[in-house]
Formats: structure tokens, C-alpha cells, sequence
């Protein structure tokens, strides 16, 4: 088992969110060869090779795959996701809330987005080699943690992705033994994603996206084929599902 190896490429899918800038900011500062995806296609990362993906376009990301066939990585990290919609919708707090165009979007962008990238990133995955596809999840996906309810959609989206990384890590599993597939949970990252939430956050709870890079990374080069399935905070914890 080759926890720990260097990285040798790595796809960031949503370089140009806080966190997934950060991430693909700081391989390329370690000597990794670094795809950086965004939606312009231009995620300005120094560096960098950048390609054009649209999370809600499959052929877009197909493509992308298609690009790095080559020369493929052998880490995969989809950034992306929504918490508050472009037209202000924000988490629901109550049942009654519910607007099935509202959940259909928080759907398509955390969870069925990724689990399209995982189509069709994770059949370039090297089969003796280790290798690793995490996504950004989130604690209050897991349904046993769950003590306050609200948010909807968001958790619900969350809970969905859980569930699907834990399908493609066993799918995985039977072909990659060396393989990790896992979900993240980066913490409260100063980011525009938790910028509507951050003022009633207790002091020291708030993280700079380049330190929440830092702490990723850090689990990611932990995770052995015995993580694959499961989701870890920022600090290497697993969170129950």
C-alpha cells in the first residue's frame, strides 16, 4: 500500500471557488501537475493546465476525461457545490419551503454533478496504483449526526453523494485494490459559499481557504483502500454516515 506517495497529476474539478483554488494552488506549489477545471475554462492558477467543464453538462466533462486520457492523474478532487442558489435561494429551514426547482438545481450541482465526473474520471484510474477521487461533502450530510433537521435540500444532496461515493468505492474496489474513493469535510471555509452563515459563527471556527487546502491535502495523502467509502472531516476524522 502506497499511502503517502507523491502526487504525481491531479484534476481539480471547481478551481475557481475558494477552496478549490486553494487546492490547486497549493499541488502546484508541491510539484504536482495540476488540471484545473472551472466554467470560463481560465481559472488564472499560475501553473496550472486549465480546461473547461460545465458541472451540469455531461458532454463537458466527457471531454475533459477524454483531454487527460493520456497523461491521466491520479487524484481527482470535485470542489464544486452550492449551498445558497444564484437567485438567493438559500438553505430551507422548514418543510414548507420546499421548491422542487430549488432542490432539482441543489441536486444537479452536489450531487449528481459529481457523481458524473466520477463516471467518467475514475475509469482512468490506474489499476495497481493507488489513487484517489474525493469530493467536498459535508457533515450535515450524515443522517446519524443529524440532531437540528433544516436545510433540506442541502443535506438531503449531501447525504445522496455519501451514499454514492460508497457505491463507486465498493464498484472500485473489486478492479483497484490500491484505489481510494471518499468524501470531505473541509470546516467552515471563508468562502462565498458560507458567507451568509458566517456571523453567527463562534470565534476560531471560521478557516482561511489556504489552510483548509493545506488540511485536505494532508488527509487525502493519509487515506488508505481501507478509508475507500467512508468521509473524513479536515482533521482526518471519519464522520458517520
Amino acid at each position: 500500500m502506497d499511502v503517502g506517495k507523491p502526487i504525481r497529476r491531479a484534476a481539480v474539478f471547481g478551481a475557481s471557488g475558494g477552496i478549490g483554488r486553494a487546492l490547486a494552488e497549493a499541488l502546484v506549489e508541491q510539484g504536482v501537475e495540476v488540471w484545473a477545471g472551472c466554467r470560463s475554462g481560465e481559472s488564472g492558477i499560475a501553473g496550472a493546465q486549465p480546461f473547461a467543464f460545465d458541472i451540469g453538462d455531461e458532454t463537458s466533462i466527457a471531454e475533459a476525461a477524454n483531454a487527460m486520457g493520456n497523461d491521466p492523474p491520479d487524484r481527482v478532487i470535485v470542489a464544486s457545490g452550492v449551498l445558497t442558489l444564484d437567485d438567493g435561494t438559500g438553505p430551507e429551514r422548514s418543510y414548507r419551503s420546499l421548491e422542487p426547482d430549488a432542490m432539482q438545481r441543489i441536486f444537479l450541482l452536489n450531487t449528481i454533478g459529481p457523481a458524473i465526473i466520477a463516471k467518467h474520471m475514475l475509469p482512468l484510474f490506474d489499476r495497481k496504483e493507488r489513487c484517489v477521487f474525493a469530493a467536498l461533502s459535508a457533515r450535515v450530510g450524515s443522517i446519524s449526526d443529524n440532531h437540528l433537521g433544516g436545510w433540506h435540500s442541502y443535506r438531503a444532496s449531501k447525504a445522496a453523494l455519501n451514499m454514492l461515493l460508497r457505491n463507486f468505492a465498493i464498484e472500485l474496489g473489486r478492479t483497484h485494490k490500491q484505489a481510494v474513493v471518499a468524501g470531505l469535510h473541509p470546516g467552515t471555509v471563508d468562502t462565498q459559499l458560507s458567507e451568509p452563515f458566517q456571523s453567527n459563527l463562534p470565534d476560531g471556527q471560521l478557516t482561511a481557504p489556504g489552510e483548509a487546502a493545506a488540511n485536505l491535502l494532508e488527509v487525502i495523502d493519509k487515506l488508505a483502500p481501507s478509508d475507500s467509502g467512508k468521509l473524513f472531516d479536515y482533521a482526518g476524522e471519519e464522520i458517520p454516515a
